[in-house]
């Protein structure tokens, strides 16, 4: 069995030679992708493999790097901690207060990957939706209706 690694694959000189690419993997006909192989042997595509597939050729295209880490589905708080960009104390303050469940087998924290991306969702959905709001208050506040031939007076910032 071989090992997988974490590995980063940077996008081709010209990204937008992928766009033939991103094109086809785009278009949607229901039926099961299926990958052929050099010996001409064929094998359907599982749809995470081929979302994923998908997902690495429209960042390349867009001129992004790719990093490929496998990770297991149960993680230790050092572990999660790390895939959320937060320190292992500030991890262990949500899972206390009940924001991300986790187990405790024994002595140690375990997370599920699946609650931990979950909450990266939840997350990225009340950022959206404060940004919104901000937005409509604003509106609603006449800021956007300002003229644009007068000057505009700030405050002054402290600090």
């Amino acid at each position: 069995m071989t090992t997988v690694e974490e590995r980063t694959v940077l996008p081709p000189e010209s990204p937008e030679s992928l766009s033939a690419w991103v094109a086809a993997l785009s278009r949607s006909t229901g039926e099961t992708a299926v990958l052929i192989g050099p010996d001409g042997s064929r094998l359907p595509l599982p749809v995470e493999v081929f979302e994923v597939l998908r997902d690495v050729v429209t960042a390349l295209s867009q001129g992004l790097a790719i990093t490929v880490a496998p990770q297991h589905t149960v993680l230790t708080t050092s572990e999660a901690a790390n895939l959320l960009g937060v320190s292992r104390p500030t991890l262990v303050r949500m899972l206390e207060a009940g924001e991300i469940p986790y187990d405790k087998p024994n002595r140690h924290r375990r997370v599920k990957l699946a609650d931990l991306l979950a909450h990266q969702e939840r997350m990225r959905r009340a950022r959206s939706a404060g940004l919104d709001q901000m937005v409509r208050d604003g509106e609603e506040g006449g800021l956007y209706d300002l003229p644009l031939d007068e000057p505009v007076e700030r405050l002054p910032v402290d600090g």
